[in-house]
């Protein structure tokens, strides 16, 4: 090698450049790759962390920050008795409400706390108790019978921000010992940082003042209503850390004071005054009695007892009772129907219970993806929503408020908009809505445990788009106010994500199918539930799989394409896209080969499934129980052995055409005994069914495997009114079911009504009977538009 070839020595002290006095020690290749693929990892673990964390907050990420409900809300609609969970109560409609309601009880019965009336409770057993009258936005008057007394509570807005209530109490029966009577009337916030109260006992009438830091200082007067009457009175100011506590702390604090005493402000642990955020009045008298709690604002208080206020207030509530009268007869016109006046004042009662059933919460749910290993909190958020029912189901819903829709959308269109907007302002970023909300502390009170997480794989049935088909087509001349159509352009986008969710997460393998996700085997199960349909125990597939189709949803999903085209074209938009999916989803052809069966001629869904599976009692030497045993290996089929409420997807959704072999098959099955023919509704599953009637669990009774449910009974009714007017030949025979099977329906809940003094979640098939909880004036309530023939 010759001079020429060696490395050029540099002499640093010469070059412009400097030397790198922190460089690293020279390497050879292979470990410059293997520095460099370090940095790439270290890269890669730290954007998988960072993705990592987006897709666990993902499920707690809003769709929008702007929402469809306004802060400012309306103050027509301030008030109300937005608390459906206890017997009578009124508060404001905002996050950190004043809250007010009554507690009685017996005096001489009084032997435990649970004696103390306050939420709706099934234990109590109630003779009877609901709103015959409620209009949604004025008014409300109910109807309470507890043993030996009868109360009647109403109320009347006056102004947008006062109202007055009444407590009549009579004694049912005449005798000459006079039944003792305890009231209660608290008023109350969540916590001393939403506002805080004062008690006054200065003159005759006890009084409540409150500062509220939203709205200002109000005036709550209690008044006796009968001076004749004789009262002992006595006040508290106390605290408590949780609005489903207050009884509690109203008992434990009256319980510790001298007859007579008043306490005008709280003493803390420390024995120092502190601001209390629980005030309570108790009357004790001999039955009858009435009472007038006034709610003013202080700043503007209207009241004078140099007036009558009793007089006031009988002339405003008749004024709306004639109103709501006049408004019911006009929209379901039942007396013209044949309908008595029995069974007008039931249906008056019935609707009035959905509507005064309507409340108000605030909260966050607690929710889980697949990403999450925890559940975690969804964000804050109000929910103004109807409830299934008062004493069981105190809260939202989502397939359950669809129906709902129904009934309040014809009753009142606003309140229904207003409803469907609080709904959609809870979807979060990828078009998911929590099926069941539980907001606020009264609502979590009572749910189980298990319940409370919301996982956000598992849908709902869609019925909202049930609503919006009703209103689309019986009130589109309405829906074009331009604070309505501006409702509805808001929704559209949401309603577009929503759609697109189901597309996502809940289609099946096959194209054209759908599955609801959520089903999982269970070692105590003999058939896997699928909480997620809604129809929680009804059976399907016995080994649940990638490869299951739920007929039902394929049904839900043409339904809301079709709903989508319609309100795409009403708001002046391309519905191309979705009108194709219609076309493409109600190809009766496609649902054929998906779903009927060459067999029975019905429709089924179709998964990996086998009869042979038992519930077998397991014995250990510790314990023993019963646990699933299956007797044959699974195989793909149709699950056509199974006819009932699923069966009837395609018809209920009104998918078959008037001539179809199918048509005539599912409407000589209705009729059929043997099947889900009953002279008191449609059963929801067949009596030749194997696991008709059965325990799903040891301690699972039978849900959807027999009983009688009247919101498939309304959808059933809907179809056959819309074959019957359907040229064909299933005409006379879709005519003649409709007529006998609306009458059995409206007989029997009138006749359980009059028997119990309750509409009831679902009724037995063979005796009618109304079973599970009860009031249950959710979708129930529908038997309205059964009777008025609306649909």
């Amino acid at each position: 090698m010759t001079s020429n070839n060696k490395p050029k020595k540099v002499d640093f002290k010469k070059t412009k450049r400097k030397p790198l006095l922190d460089a690293p020690p020279k390497q050879n290749g292979w470990k410059t790759v293997a520095v460099s693929f370090t940095g790439l990892t270290v890269l890669g673990v730290v954007a998988a962390i960072t993705y990592q964390g987006y897709l666990e907050t993902r499920v707690s990420t809003p769709f929008s920050q702007n929402k469809l409900v306004s802060n400012d809300v309306d103050s027509n609609m301030l008030w109300g008795s937005y608390r459906p969970g206890v017997y009578f109560g009124l508060k404001s409609r905002e996050e950190h409400p004043l809250v007010t309601g009554l507690m009685w009880y017996l005096p001489s019965q009084l032997r435990s706390l649970s004696d103390i009336r306050h939420s709706c409770e099934i234990g109590d057993n109630l003779r009877k108790y609901g709103w015959t009258h409620h209009d949604g936005r004025n008014f409300g008057i109910q109807e309470i019978v507890d043993g030996s007394i009868s109360l009647q509570t109403s109320f009347v807005k006056s102004t947008p921000s006062s109202w007055t209530a009444k407590v009549d109490v009579k004694q049912r029966k005449s005798t000459q010992i006079k039944t003792s009577v305890s009231l209660i009337w608290y008023v109350a916030f969540e916590s001393v940082d939403d506002g805080f109260l004062n008690v006054s006992t200065a003159g005759d009438h006890p009084q409540i003042d409150a500062m509220s830091f939203s709205l200002g200082g109000m005036e709550i007067k209690f008044l006796n209503n009968n001076v004749s009457v004789s009262t002992d009175v006595s006040t508290t100011c106390t605290f408590s850390n949780s609005i489903d506590k207050v009884k509690e702390a109203i008992v434990e604090t009256f319980a510790y004071k001298k007859d007579g005493e008043s306490v005008k402000y709280y003493l803390n642990s420390k024995g120092e005054q502190a601001p209390c955020n629980l005030a309570a009045i108790m009357v004790t008298f001999e039955a009858p009695g009435s009472f007038l709690i006034i709610m003013d604002n202080a700043s503007k208080s209207s009241v004078s007892f140099e007036s009558s206020p009793q007089q006031h207030f009988q002339k405003n509530l008749n004024g709306h009772k004639d109103k709501f009268t006049a408004k019911f007869n006009s929209i379901f016109n039942l007396e013209a129907k044949g309908f008595t006046p029995g069974e007008v004042t039931f249906a008056k009662s019935i609707m009035s219970n959905l509507i005064g059933g309507i409340g108000y919460f605030y909260g966050a749910s607690k929710v889980q993806s697949e990403y999450n290993e925890h559940p975690i909190n969804y964000w804050k958020a109000p929910l103004y929503t109807a409830v299934p029912s008062r004493s069981f189901f105190p809260r939202g819903f989502l397939w359950d408020e669809g129906f709902h829709g129904l009934l309040v959308s014809t009753w009142d269109i606003d309140i229904a908009l207003d409803i469907m907007t609080h709904w959609f302002d809870l979807m979060n970023i990828d078009g998911w809505i929590p099926r069941e909300q539980i907001l606020g502390s009264e609502a979590l009170a009572k749910v189980p445990a298990e319940f409370v997480v919301q996982r956000s794989i598992n849908a709902n049935p869609p019925t909202f788009f049930l609503t919006l088909r009703h209103l689309l087509n019986n009130y589109e001349d309405q829906l074009r106010t331009p604070m309505r159509q501006e409702i509805l352009k808001k929704l559209f986008p949401r309603l577009q994500t929503w759609f697109g969710w189901f597309n996502k997460t809940q289609t099946g393998e096959v194209g054209g199918s759908y599955r609801w996700k959520g089903r999982s085997i269970t070692p105590q199960e003999i058939n896997p539930k699928t909480l997620t349909s809604g129809l929680d125990d009804y059976p399907r597939a016995s080994h649940p799989d990638n490869h299951e189709r739920h007929v039902d949803l394929l049904c839900w999903m043409q339904l809301a394409s079709h709903v989508m085209s319609d309100l795409a074209k009403f708001l002046g938009r391309d519905d191309t896209k979705y009108f194709d999916t219609y076309k493409y989803l109600s190809s009766i052809e496609r649902l054929n080969a998906l779903h009927l069966s060459p067999k029975t001629n019905t429709y089924a869904d179709f998964g990996l499934h086998t009869d042979k599976v038992r519930l077998k009692l397991v014995e250990t030497q510790t314990e023993s129980k019963w646990i699933r045993d299956v007797m044959q290996n699974p195989k793909y089929q149709l699950v056509d052995n199974v006819f009932g409420y699923i069966s009837l997807f395609p018809f209920l959704l009104k998918l078959l055409p008037a001539d179809s072999l199918p048509l005539k098959t599912t409407l000589d099955n209705l009729r059929d005994p043997e099947l889900v023919w009953t002279e008191y509704g449609i059963r929801s599953l067949s009596k030749k069914s194997i696991l008709y009637m059965k325990h799903n669990t040891e301690h699972d009774p039978p849900y959807w495997r027999g009983q009688i449910w009247i919101n498939i009974n309304y959808l059933i009714l809907s179809a056959l009114n819309h074959y019957k007017n359907e040229s064909g030949p299933r005409k006379a025979l879709a005519q003649e079911i409709y007529t006998e099977l609306r009458k059995n329906i409206i007989a029997n809940m009138y006749s359980q009504y009059q028997r119990t003094g309750y509409v009831w979640e679902n009724y037995k098939d063979d005796t009618g009977e109304g079973k599970g909880c009860y009031p249950f004036t959710g979708w129930s309530a529908l038997v309205v538009m059964i009777m008025a023939e609306i649909y």
